[in-house]
């Protein structure tokens, strides 16, 4: 039966993914918003889900090592192994102008993680400060995207006077959009199930198991996502996806669970899987923002990081 529930969160992700990737680059073209955006917020976000839902379960339940090591891990997977295996696939372009301002947020809340971890607890007010602060991001996200496409207009002498797109139409992507999310978190939800049962029969720790098999599981959306944005060329809502999501695991997640439930910091992460989340994030920086593309190479040397660092994992996992 576990098995069965492997291949049925497998086949839900994947139909999942396809509908969300289908209904958001939708929506983006009749809003007029950039794919890049809808990947930074209603992509991200949504997508990320399955780790405020998973975050959020393990804390009442006390288990602080699968709260804290899920966020921290799935931070690692999107970056290592998810953007490296999209850019094995399709070559990721970075909007330049987008990242400068994406690419500070995501900076800001890796360092006010690391500053929180090494403090060793989560607090009520931390949480709030984490809230508050991608309540600004997504503000100023959108204030800026509307005031880039008045004045690109204005510079073009174009009129907007285009019809507005139907109640309808934006009714049937929004559909898309959520039959996506519910399927991905569906298929997360199985595929996380059945692999912590099965880690916890090998006597893995659980802080090993937020760290991987958690991190991954509840990862996989956005990896089915980001894969279906690259194999239909839509490299940006695939970038997008991964540094919203990492803002929004470290914002959202931590902050609304360090809102409703104080949590304290495993050594562990504090002294080890945090600093790896830190150089990850560096290489992101420096990758993006070479060539301003990341290329097969560059995802090759991210998946290759990512599996030394679940085979040290595997090597110190004794419970």
């Amino acid at each position: 039966m576990t098995i069965l529930f492997l291949l049925l969160g497998l086949v839900l992700l994947v139909a999942g993914g396809e509908l969300l990737v289908r209904g958001a680059v939708q929506l983006a073209q009749k809003f007029r918003i950039s794919p890049l955006l809808i990947g930074l917020t209603l992509v991200g976000f949504g997508t990320s889900a399955p780790e405020l839902v998973t975050s959020l379960q393990a804390a009442f339940s006390g288990s602080p090592g699968i709260a804290v090591g899920n966020v921290v891990g799935s931070n690692l997977a999107n970056i290592l192994l998810i953007l490296g295996i999209t850019a094995l696939i399709f070559p990721v372009v970075v909007a330049r102008e987008t990242f400068k301002r994406d690419g500070v947020v995501l900076a800001v809340a890796t360092l006010m993680c690391l500053g929180a971890v090494l403090y060793g607890q989560l607090t009520p007010l931390l949480g709030t400060v984490f809230v508050a602060s991608l309540a600004g991001y997504i503000y100023f996200a959108f204030r800026q995207e509307r005031q880039t496409n008045a004045a690109a207009d204005a510079a073009a002498g174009i009129v907007n006077d285009a019809p507005k797109p139907s109640v309808r139409l934006i009714g049937l992507d929004l559909i898309l959009v959520i039959a996506g999310l519910a399927l991905t978190i569906l298929g997360a939800r199985f595929l996380v199930s059945s692999a912590i049962e099965i880690a916890r029969d090998f006597n893995v720790s659980e802080t090993v198991i937020g760290l991987t098999i958690v991190a991954v599981g509840t990862s996989l959306p956005e990896l089915v996502t980001s894969v279906m944005a690259a194999l239909r060329k839509h490299s940006d809502i695939a970038f997008g996806n991964i540094v919203g999501s990492n803002i929004y695991n470290i914002f959202g997640i931590l902050g609304v669970t360090a809102i409703i439930k104080p949590i304290d910091v495993p050594p562990q992460i504090a002294s080890f899987d945090i600093w790896v989340m830190i150089g990850a994030t560096l290489l992101l920086f420096l990758t993006a923002t070479s060539r301003w593309r990341i290329g097969r190479i560059e995802g090759g040397v991210m998946l290759a990081a990512y599996v030394g660092y679940s085979v040290w994992l595997g090597l110190n996992s004794a419970a």
